[in-house]
């Protein structure tokens, strides 16, 4: 296989025009001398603005059960409280609160709800802040894999175009700001990957120790890795066969020069994810029939098994203004399509045209095997509930739009247009992303226009992140009294969780929202309980024909916060839902 610095020479090899005479003497030389400055510099911008958004933002819906998760693994050594994920992520983000003193009490887990665990902590703000803290180390492994996989196939100069992109993008940015899975399964997936491709150019025992232990850390991250990293791997070797096919005999005899390094690191990798299930052996029961089997880690085991369940159940979902349980093939092409960057996007076209044309030298093709090996498998899935879902698919595209922007001041006629449209690029990206700090997880793009919400939902846009928010802007408006429609976890009823969030982020009285008839005065609701049914039964995403319409369906908010929408409901108002004796009041 080719040197990176060959790949990286031949594709800015149009001899006569003075924009490729600009990315060869000075951009590109520039970037190669400055990578490790620059690289550090991106990295440690994003990570900056990460933090700033922990004390900016209000818990998300997830957040306290992956906290009570990881507590119940750091305080007990047990795993046992949802148990749909696997415990690395939860471990990490409920270490810095473990250290801090948290501890779960001497009761049951299941008879404690995880925002009373956090209030028990006796510093809630402090507790959120420490859990978030414990997801960066993943953002900033993410940021070393785009880096140090673009510079292995493409050179110096990519790989900081790769890292300032990817430092860019608005999902993990916020990923990154939370306590949950997502972020980690990208990290661990890429690094995965990565260790992988440099196994398999020189398959050394260290590089094979190195992919075993990336392995199994993603599958310590989050189920859906054992359907990423084949699924990518995968395709980056049928299409490294299709292009340089060696013959029977030279593949037989490389396969076999593989073996044994493969044999240990597959080995390797069962005993990390076994040692991170803390090396148990117990039963297993199946759910179809009932069966009992005494298995090392049954925990990891029942994990997979109520995941796939779930998937095969389907989960409550909305888009484009449709709602269902099964899902739609087309639902992460319409996410990505509205939660990229159009900079983003413009580039990754351009970035694929090189990559298709530059085909014959396979490591071309790396990225689009990435992008695929996501991308497919979650066309068939049946929870679609946001593009977190997908999250490791941003390395890929981060190392196609930095070919892409390679190619775009190839094309350009002169130095001069190279740097303005290069910069005017970047500003568009920078400023547009900027724009949303520090609420990235609500980002949409100019093609979802003034309503997102038309398009898609829940942790797409509004996850809960934006109630510290709605309670500044209340202050500032001297509200007293407030009705909520928000979402949170219905089995915990809405007074408990609506004095915590007085007690927490300085709300005003709240009460639930009367879903016949609204309130005098101040009423919010979030866009995804706009989008539901009922939010208090469960029954989010089912509507069928003959639905009633609900009065904050009639109106225009006065002002929006993010997702949330702010009605301010004078005196004498006559609105009311459809079928408002039909309809639950509460």
């Amino acid at each position: 296989m080719k040197t990176a610095s060959w790949h990286a020479e031949r594709h800015a090899s149009h001899k006569g025009r003075s924009a490729s005479s600009f990315w060869e003497a000075k951009l590109g030389p520039f970037l190669g001398r400055h990578f490790v400055s620059l690289c550090l510099s991106l990295i440690g911008i994003a990570c900056a603005r990460i933090i700033a958004t922990y004390n900016a933002l209000s818990l998300t819906t997830d957040e306290p059960d992956d906290f009570a998760s990881g507590l119940e693994y750091l305080t007990r050594h047990t795993y046992t409280y949802n148990i749909a994920h696997p415990p690395l992520s939860r471990l990490m983000q409920a270490l810095g609160p473990y250290i801090a003193g948290a501890r779960l009490p001497n009761l049951p887990i299941a008879a404690l709800h995880p925002l009373d665990l956090i209030a028990l902590t006796g510093h809630p703000e402090r507790t959120i802040a420490l859990m978030r803290l414990g997801n960066l180390p993943f953002y900033i492994l993410a940021c070393l894999v785009v880096c140090g996989l673009t510079w292995h196939a493409f050179g110096k100069p990519i790989a900081v175009l790769a890292t300032c992109f990817y430092t860019l993008m608005p999902s993990p940015l916020a990923d990154g700001g939370l306590a949950t899975t997502d972020l980690a399964l990208a990290a661990t997936v890429g690094a995965a990957i990565f260790a992988a491709i440099l196994w398999a150019q020189n398959p050394t025992w260290l590089r094979a120790l190195f992919m075993a232990m990336f392995t199994a850390l993603a599958c310590l991250s989050k189920f859906t890795a054992l359907g990423y990293i084949p699924g990518c791997l995968g395709l980056a070797l049928l299409f490294y066969l299709a292009v340089e096919w060696p013959g029977w005999g030279k593949l037989w005899s490389l396969a076999t020069q593989r073996a044994l390094t493969f044999v240990v690191a597959a080995v390797a990798a069962i005993l990390l994810v076994w040692a991170g299930y803390g090396f148990t052996v117990g039963k297993f029961v199946t759910h179809r029939s009932g069966k009992v089997f005494i298995l090392p880690a049954p925990g990891l085991f029942a994990g997979l098994q109520t995941s796939l369940a779930h998937n095969i159940g389907g989960h409550g979902s909305y888009l484009l203004g449709h709602f269902g349980r099964g899902g739609w093939w087309y639902y992460f092409p319409v996410a990505l399509a509205v939660k990229t960057p159009i900079a983003i996007l413009l580039l990754s076209a351009v970035g694929l045209f090189v990559c298709l044309k530059e085909r014959l030298q396979p490591i071309y093709l790396m990225p689009v095997a990435l992008i695929l090996g996501i991308f497919l498998p979650a066309l068939r899935s049946h929870i679609d509930i946001g593009i977190r879902h997908i999250e490791p698919i941003w390395i890929g595209l981060s190392v196609i739009s930095a070919l892409g922007f390679r190619q775009f001041l190839q094309w350009t006629r002169t130095g001069i247009a190279s740097v303005f449209f290069g910069s005017a690029l970047i500003a568009w990206l920078v400023l547009s992303v900027a724009n949303h700090h520090p609420d990235y997880l609500a980002y949409f793009n100019g093609f979802a226009g003034s309503k997102p919400e038309r398009i898609l939902v829940d942790s797409n846009y509004d996850w809960g992140q934006d109630l510290r928010l709605l309670a500044g802007r209340l202050r500032e408006q001297g509200v007293q009294k407030v009705a909520l429609a928000i979402t949170e976890d219905a089995g915990y009823g809405p007074q408990a969780h609506y004095a915590y969030l007085e007690a927490w982020y300085g709300l005003p009285d709240a009460k639930q929202v009367n879903t016949c008839v609204p309130a005098p005065g101040w009423n919010v609701v979030s866009t995804t309980v706009e989008k539901s049914l009922s939010y208090w039964s469960g029954a989010r995403y089912y509507r069928g024909p003959g639905t009633p319409v609900e009065w904050y369906e009639k109106i225009d908010p006065t002002e929006r916060i993010g997702p949330l929408l702010l009605f301010n409901i004078p005196q004498d108002s006559k609105l009311k839902s459809d079928n408002c004796d039909l309809t639950s009041v509460h």
